[in-house]
């Protein structure tokens, strides 16, 4: 990015700043907006300020002051991801990588770096990679997952139940979604509080966000060497034995960003559909009358607070123009997925219903379009609607504006949801679920995801003294037959 597409005033005189007092004092370079610190808290307003002064395409500052484009209007957004000739998701292209203006410290680092991920590729290389994830997720059983999430739900309410109080972001939305996930990889012995602090920590760009990274990665790659040695009905070891043939390396790092990805997006889908049950209550109203299903506030959910802000950086291949901003070579571009589902020429009344309209922005689109957004779907689906049937007088347990939110460029989500309602008894859930299809050979007597044999009722004992129905008895026709045979006069 140029010094004249960053200057307001439209010259490159560095002079030209700001007068004392002036509000653009506080700014970054060139009296541009950062979006990190202290005048990034409400990132939402930011966007709308950039929208306001730049239109649908802004310049803007990430950490340590690196530009950035932020595309903040839909139909910029779908173009971008609809033009792979003219913007690429290859970082290696980008300039501020490639001068060093962004160093291998950079907070951001996690997210921008290139690796041997679909994510990141094009043309041939994109279609093996995505092939392969793609056709590894085609193996997970969709009807099983439901009734694991389903069961999983019972477990996580089970721990708090009896209390008649819980957090439901620390208690639940954390912990379905890497439950969930844990158990599709073929790691469910590696769930725990530590892997979910790391999978939300990498995305905040702080001090640890590295470590957490290299935590993460440690624990794939050793799932990794389990796998090629012992291949199980699993999502990794489908992902391994696909024919593309990846190697360790691109292995360990689709199972991170898959991993990354839908626990994430899914943590923060069931924390904002939970919110707006417990804070609106025209939305609780719809929902238990029937005029709205969970599905549909669970898409409701996906315009108005979608899980993921922004994805960066996409990257210019060619000098360019969008939105009325000259966009050169090598500038990188972040895919603005909560401006781009406000945009007033797409929504120009935020609060109208959009009822089953999947035109957000919230699983990308083009070839990078999120290939697992259905796995997400039926977390957010089974989970609240599963919730909501255990404990149906669920109430928040503190005002509306007392709710805290934490915020980094990647997301919004809630530090805490606090709940109330009756106590009530654990249910007893005996079965181990699983998603997984397991071999017809193999024993499956715990199996949620294949048909298992109903056990037959014992014969009754008939008294010696009582005499046996006749055959004639025993075949007498039912109700509904004798009906239908009065009804055709016979």
């Amino acid at each position: 990015m140029t010094p004249e597409s960053h200057s307001p005033t439209g010259t490159d005189d560095p002079t030209l700043g700001p007068p004392p007092g002036c509000p653009a004092h506080g700014l970054g370079p060139g009296g541009l907006r950062r979006l990190y610190g202290p005048e990034a808290e409400d990132l939402g307003a930011v966007y709308e300020n950039l929208r306001a002064e730049h239109g649908s395409v802004a310049p803007a500052l990430l950490h340590e002051d690196v530009p950035i484009w932020v595309v903040l209007g839909h139909g910029e957004n779908m173009h971008m991801l609809r033009t792979p000739s003219q913007y690429s998701r290859d970082t290696r292209l980008w300039a501020p990588l490639q001068d060093g203006t962004v160093k291998p410290d950079h907070p951001l680092m996690p997210i921008v770096a290139w690796q041997p991920i679909c994510c990141h590729a094009e043309g041939d290389e994109h279609l093996r990679l995505r092939g392969a994830v793609t056709g590894a997720m085609s193996t997970i059983d969709h009807r099983g997952i439901r009734r694991h999430i389903n069961r999983a739900t019972q477990h996580l309410v089970n721990k708090f139940c009896e209390e008649g109080r819980a957090d439901l972001v620390a208690q639940f939305a954390e912990h379905l979604p890497m439950a969930m996930m844990c158990e599709i990889l073929g790691m469910p012995e590696e769930y725990n509080d530590r892997l979910v602090h790391a999978a939300r920590d990498m995305l905040k760009g702080t001090e640890t966000a590295i470590a957490s990274n290299a935590y993460l990665m440690d624990v794939l790659m050793r799932l990794t060497t389990r796998r090629r040695a012992e291949p199980k009905e699993d999502f990794t070891s489908h992902l391994i034995n696909h024919p593309a043939r990846l190697d360790d390396e691109e292995i360990g790092q689709h199972l991170r960003v898959v991993l990354i990805v839908a626990y994430e997006s899914t943590a923060n889908l069931l924390a904002n559909v939970l919110r707006v049950v417990l804070t609106d209550p025209g939305f609780r109203a719809r929902l238990n009358g029937g005029q709205m299903t969970v599905p549909q506030a669970v898409e409701q959910s996906l315009w108005d607070e979608p899980p993921f802000s922004t994805i960066l950086p996409y990257v210019a291949k060619q000098e360019t123009e969008l939105g009325g901003q000259r966009i050169r070579k090598g500038d990188g571009l972040i895919l603005g997925m909560a401006p781009g589902n406000v945009d007033p020429r797409v929504r120009p009344d935020l609060t109208a219903n959009m009822q089953g309209n999947r035109s957000h922005l919230a699983f990308s689109g083009g070839p990078h379009e999120c290939p697992g957004q259905d796995i997400g779907r039926a977390i957010a689906d089974v989970g609240v609607d599963a919730l909501l049937t255990r404990l149906p007088d669920i109430q928040l347990d503190c005002e509306e504006d007392e709710l805290r939110w934490r915020a980094s460029i990647s997301n919004r989500h809630l530090v805490e949801l606090p709940v109330k309602f009756a106590p009530k008894p654990q249910q007893d859930v005996r079965q181990r679920p699983s998603i997984n299809p397991v071999p017809a050979q193999r024993s499956n007597d715990w199996l949620v995801s294949t048909q298992q044999p109903q056990p037959m009722a014992p014969e009754p004992v008939i008294p010696a003294d009582e005499p046996t129905p006749t055959p004639e008895l025993a075949r007498r026709p039912g109700v509904f037959r004798r009906l239908l045979r009065w009804w055709r006069g016979d």
